[in-house]
């Protein structure tokens, strides 16, 4: 059954015609409902942008660049494999066995999500289980301790981004999701920036603390702090407009009010069940379509997880490799907030999500062609703004399902859980004996980049001409006639 009952459904449908303001109401009148919506933004932007830090500490955990950047640069954390007695491609496993969880879990986990109606309590508690895990990772004794650990780490983090995404959009408008997908998942560039840093220090300090190794107060510190975060998220994150608590009467009827008047059905289609979306969305062509351009795209955003080794190309010592590789992640999240920005005041999404990866591919370029230290360190910075159009992306992916929350919570499950294979694919791309040019490499990106743009330009022009039909009074993908709506992209 539904998380959200026939009585709550005619609860929010209520709530929102009391909020209407007539088109014939005082100036006076509309103003006061504009400057409670500006309150009520303010607020939600604050309290969702806790989710920064949890999604930094998530991405910390689940990019293996960290690890792979303290083991292989770091001479004094070979003590990692020593002390676990890795060998052969055992190290990889532990990396890549992460992900097994983390795909299984999504879909589950969002229709879950959906039927609870409780993100306040369910992304939380998945946070505190996940650093419960990564802290127990440091008492590890063996290979096997160690990929059990990685492996359950995985089921527990799966659930965490569809879930931030699906709860972002059952509180902003069609033009504001972009932006608003971006603050939230700023934590990944943010992490790329400066966690492989942080962590280096926290290991330089700790080797031999309380007889334990430097690699295993990583462990205990970043778990610490996840769950110390978890139960802060408990008191700030919002549920839905429906149920939130901290909401005043008059802020919930306009929360409900504002997703009505935004030409789909989001407050009111709570009536489906969970198997009910995942029906809608599995049969849903768009869906795939989308899933196998996500995958392809992140197999071209490969290169973040080697980053570190990326700027060691240039020729210096371990420490300033770390400290170059700060300054292109702080530009890509300025990039992606002017992105998403105009993206969301022009509502369109395919065409910025394009211009950032055309930057991309010229960064690529550049890499190939040359080894001179400042033409390679711009390419960095080139190349990592594509997280601007990937953040565009998911604010068009959750644009393309406004209308059904049920179907919407399962789609971008399957987006983004089966589109993570992109990321274990990618791990061969970045081999060694392709250093330190790695033209071969980029050369992998660059096909990969295109593929995943031209699929993409593919179903822009798709819903284009959807949009023609609905402007027509045609109905052919079901959307049930919603007043206004019109496919952004």
């Amino acid at each position: 059954m539904s998380a959200i009952d026939d009585s709550k459904t005619s609860d929010t449908t209520s709530a929102r015609d009391d909020f209407k303001v007539p088109p014939g109401a005082p100036r006076h009148a509309t103003c006061a409902r504009d400057g409670l919506e500006r309150r009520l933004l303010r607020k939600l932007d604050l309290r969702m942008s806790i989710i920064v830090v949890i999604f930094t500490l998530n991405y910390v955990s689940l990019n293996p660049s960290y690890l792979t950047c303290f083991i292989g640069i770091n001479a004094r954390l070979q003590g990692f494999e020593q002390d676990l007695h890795l060998q052969g491609q055992q190290y990889a496993t532990i990396l890549s066995i992460l992900f097994v969880g983390y795909i299984i879990m999504q879909v589950p986990a969002n229709m879950f999500l959906y039927w609870l109606g409780r993100p306040s309590i369910f992304l939380p508690s998945c946070m505190l289980a996940w650093g419960a895990i990564s802290a127990l990772t440091g008492i590890t004794k063996n290979y096997t301790g160690a990929v059990l650990a990685r492996f359950f780490l995985g089921f527990a983090e799966g659930p965490f981004y569809p879930g931030c995404l699906f709860l972002i959009s059952q509180w902003y408008k069609r033009d504001e999701l972009a932006l608003r997908v971006t603050l939230i998942s700023c934590g990944i560039p943010i992490s790329n920036a400066f966690g492989s840093l942080i962590a280096s220090g926290i290991l330089q300090g700790m080797q031999g603390k309380l007889g334990q190794a430097a690699w295993r107060w990583l462990f205990y510190v970043e778990g610490s702090l996840t769950m110390f975060v978890a139960i802060c998220a408990m008191f700030i994150l919002p549920d839905f407009p429906h149920n939130t608590r901290w909401l005043t009467p008059e802020e919930r009827a306009l929360a409900i009010s504002r997703l009505a008047g935004d030409g789909d059905n989001r407050g009111e289609l709570w009536d489906k069940t969970s198997m009910q979306g995942l029906w809608d969305a599995a049969s849903d062509w768009k869906v795939w379509w989308f899933t196998a351009a996500y995958t392809i795209q992140l197999l071209s955003q490969s290169f973040s997880a080697y980053f570190p080794t990326l700027s060691a190309t240039m020729g210096y010592n371990t420490t300033v490799s770390l400290l170059l590789c700060a300054p292109p992640w702080v530009f890509s999240t300025i990039v992606a907030f002017i992105l998403s920005r105009y993206s969301d005041k022009q509502q369109k999404r395919y065409v910025y999500f394009a211009a950032s990866n055309a930057v991309t591919v010229l960064g690529f370029i550049i890499s190939i062609c040359t080894m001179n230290t400042a033409a390679r360190y711009l390419s960095l910075f080139l190349m990592a703004q594509v997280y601007a159009g990937y953040m565009v992306f998911w604010g068009w992916v959750n644009n393309t399902f406004a209308g059904e929350p049920a179907k919407r919570a399962v789609a971008v499950a399957i987006i983004n859980g089966l589109g993570s294979i992109g990321n274990i694919t990618g791990s061969y791309v970045w081999q060694s004996h392709w250093g330190p040019t790695y033209r071969y490499s980029y050369a992998v990106c660059i096909a990969t980049i295109g593929v995943s743009t031209g699929m993409l330009g593919v179903m822009h022009l798709h819903l284009k001409r959807l949009n023609k039909q609905i402007a027509n009074g045609k109905d052919n993908e079901g959307l049930g006639d919603p007043v206004g709506f019109r496919y952004l992209v």
